[in-house]
């Protein structure tokens, strides 16, 4: 198991943590698998009746890595060579590593609940949607700015579905943040909590529903699942993330192979990386 993320069980509660709170929790390949890996272990564990996602550090995630190492500098991430597998190999990868783990993680059969503090940035929301609970510190602060990279949204395109049309609207049209506050009464957040109280709030919260019959926690999950997949989710998602991978091949086009640069959000983060 990587170290990039954590995981423990304990009174029928699986705890994933993220660990990588130096580049505020940033999503490379190895974290996103040993975070898929965590999930299904969760899953296929009788002893868990819930899974509590949370994350070491100031922020919940700054979204996917978007640092090259210095053997890489020709190529845009660290995890993919465009200029060998096109944009067909792009789309092919990405759906596989990011759409599919969103989409997984959201139809896991286990209760889930995420505890979100500081930054939650773009691919970050594809971590904290999958999940069936949202409680966020008073700090915690929600976007999705990829706009800026001319790409209309992350990869698993949750947004009408969490906020609504023209909030979903406003967010990615203005690359603007969203506070924990506004989340909540939107309903992307169930509860906001002090900061210092996060983490055992959301213990709590965990506890409080491992007290129920595990079967009957599976069926009320899939009951409410399978209400918003008669109303079209999983077709919108999908539709979401090509065009997504559409945005991506213009962007390539126009720039001869170069991807943009970093999001306003994330280059911030990076400049405050010695604060934190």
């Amino acid at each position: 198991m990587s170290d990039t993320v954590l995981y423990e069980v304990r009174e029928h509660i699986a705890f994933i943590t993220l660990n990588r709170p130096d580049v505020h929790n940033a999503q490379n390949p190895e974290l996103l698998a040993a975070l898929d890996d965590c999930w299904t272990r969760a899953a296929q564990d009788d002893d868990v009746k819930v899974i509590l996602l949370q994350a070491n550090g100031r922020n919940f995630s700054a979204g996917h890595d978007l640092a090259v190492p210095e053997d890489r500098k020709s190529d845009p991430f660290s995890n993919f060579d465009y200029k060998e597998r096109g944009v067909a190999g792009q789309y092919l990868w990405e759906h596989a590593h990011y759409f599919e783990y969103s989409r997984r993680w959201r139809n896991n059969p286990k209760p889930s609940i995420a505890a979100v503090q500081g930054a939650c940035i773009a691919a970050g929301l594809m971590l904290c949607w999958p999940c069936d609970l949202i409680v966020a510190a008073d700090n915690a602060w929600f976007s999705d700015p990829t706009l800026m990279m001319g790409i209309a949204g992350v990869e698993y395109h949750g947004h009408t579905w969490e906020l609504g049309p023209r909030k979903a609207k406003q967010m990615l049209f203005t690359s603007d943040r969203l506070g924990a506050q506004e989340a909540h009464s939107l309903g992307m957040v169930n509860e906001v909590v002090p900061l210092d109280e996060l983490q055992d709030f959301a213990l709590q919260l965990a506890q409080k529903v491992a007290e129920k019959d595990l079967f009957s926690l599976v069926m009320a999950k899939r009951v409410v699942n399978q209400t918003t997949d008669i109303m079209g989710q999983p077709a919108a998602l999908q539709a979401g993330f090509d065009l997504h991978e559409m945005g991506h091949a213009q962007c390539l086009a126009r720039s001869g192979g170069k991807t943009a640069v970093l999001t306003r959000d994330v280059a911030e983060l990076r400049k405050k990386n010695t604060q934190s």
